[in-house]
């Protein structure tokens, strides 16, 4: 075996000549070692040869641009009562019937699983089409995912919104009217490195219970805390299939609510001072990015400046100030969790905050107050744990990336595959070996 032939890689072929293209693409001629071949169909071995057959099939590229020329031979069948009555040559890379040699596929597939390169972006670099790319990319995610999780000891629950929802007009109304709003819910590994564990189709108590049942008994009872949302629909799942964890609401979504409270009062203070919608003018809306900042991100300049343009406005600005109060009291007693504070200045916060909340006349607070009541429990678990769904939230910043860079998808069941391989691609580099 002469040096082109190790330096082409390709076991049971051996290099005839090279020749150069005018556009300077090497023309690597190849032929079959000579080795009896066995058809393919009855495994009998064949010595009788019936013609000989140039194909080109696809192969890496090699340090320079080059393209592969086969000669074979075409072997006759001997078995009777064989279907097929003649077979080509092949090789363990380039197998009968095939264009395209295994490890140019395992190189295509492995682009977009660990590569992060979409199918069109492999296509063009590969020089193949759309649908081999993604039959290799099906191959080599099946091969590098696994099937069943590892246990966890915390999981992450939250859904991501899947495509764009669709509205139509109501015959009878005339009105626009919500017909698709397409969801998937993730789960994911908050303590270990497995980062998404799966996704299912919709975000009801149905379609997360489904993913959990699917699991075996003795790693759902491994599961000790479970972080989602304040989703009704998750809790019901979670406390039918994981009974004994511990439900956590962490903080993002603690304070998340209440600075939607607090855009909704400020745009109710616009309404009921100006008799409209808020405009770029009005001194509250210029103050909507300062409201929802924490109290010790405002330096003291700007912290006196927005509280005295509020105070100017009246009672409309009293009624945001109080509500930018009722937020970062929330804050105030959410921080605990960075002190390990014991239950009775938990207690004591929170008592100031729904004392804060029942002083009021803004029907917002109320709802905020008796909102943080109902879910207290779950509340109170993330201050005393610490267990927090950012891993959830990284998880779905990188879904939605990749469906971007895709320009969005049709089929779900790629979508949930090509996700997976986005959110675990890190983890499983750190997991090979060297």
């Amino acid at each position: 075996m002469n040096d082109t032939t190790l330096l082409l890689g390709l076991p049971g072929v051996v290099v005839d000549r090279v020749e150069v293209d005018p556009d300077g693409t090497r023309v690597v001629h190849v032929a079959t070692m000579d080795a009896p071949q066995a058809c393919p169909s009855c495994g009998v071995l064949s010595d009788s040869v019936k013609g000989w057959v140039t194909t080109g099939p696809r192969d890496v590229s090699f340090p320079v641009v080059a393209r592969l020329v086969w000669r074979k031979r075409r072997w006759r069948c001997r078995e009777s009562g064989c279907a097929r009555s003649s077979f080509t040559e092949s090789v363990p890379q380039i197998p009968s019937r095939k264009r395209v040699s295994g490890r140019l596929r395992t190189a295509a597939g492995a682009a977009v699983t660990d590569g992060g390169r979409t199918v069109a972006q492999a296509s063009r670099e590969f020089g193949l089409s759309w649908p081999v790319v993604h039959a290799a990319f099906l191959e080599h995610a099946t091969a590098v995912l696994p099937e069943e999780p590892e246990p966890v000891a915390a999981l992450g629950i939250d859904e991501v919104r899947r495509g764009k929802p669709r509205f139509a007009l109501d015959p009878e109304t005339g009105a626009l009217v919500q017909v698709t709003d397409r969801w998937h819910t993730g789960f994911a590994d908050l303590t270990g490195k497995q980062g998404l564990l799966g996704q299912v189709e919709g975000r009801s108590s149905g379609d997360a219970g489904s993913w959990l049942a699917a699991r075996t008994q003795a790693w759902r009872d491994g599961v000790q805390a479970v972080a989602i949302d304040m989703c009704s629909a998750f809790r019901a799942a979670v406390r039918e299939h994981l009974p004994h964890a511990t439900l956590v609401i962490d903080h993002f979504h603690v304070v998340q609510l209440a600075n939607q409270v607090l855009s909704v009062v400020r745009r109710k203070a616009t309404s009921k001072l100006r008799g409209r919608r808020v405009r770029k003018s009005d001194p509250e809306y210029g103050l909507r990015r300062r409201l929802l900042r924490n109290r010790e991100d405002l330096t003291p300049e700007k912290f006196a400046d927005m509280w005295n343009r509020l105070a100017d406005l009246g009672a409309a600005g009293d009624d945001i100030l109080t509500a930018w109060i009722a937020k970062e009291e929330l804050r105030t007693l959410l921080a605990l969790a960075r002190t390990h504070a014991p239950r009775h200045r938990i207690s004591h916060h929170l008592w100031t905050f729904y004392r804060w909340c029942a002083d009021t006349d803004i029907a917002e607070l109320h709802r905020l107050a008796r909102t943080i009541q109902d879910w207290w429990p779950h509340i109170e678990a993330f201050i005393l744990t610490g267990i927090t769904n950012a891993t959830s939230e990284g998880i779905n910043r990188l879904i939605k990336l990749e469906a971007r860079n895709a320009f969005g998808f049709r089929n779900p069941i790629n979508q949930r595959l090509r996700s997976r391989c986005a959110t675990t691609r890190t983890t499983r580099h750190q997991a090979k070996p060297g």
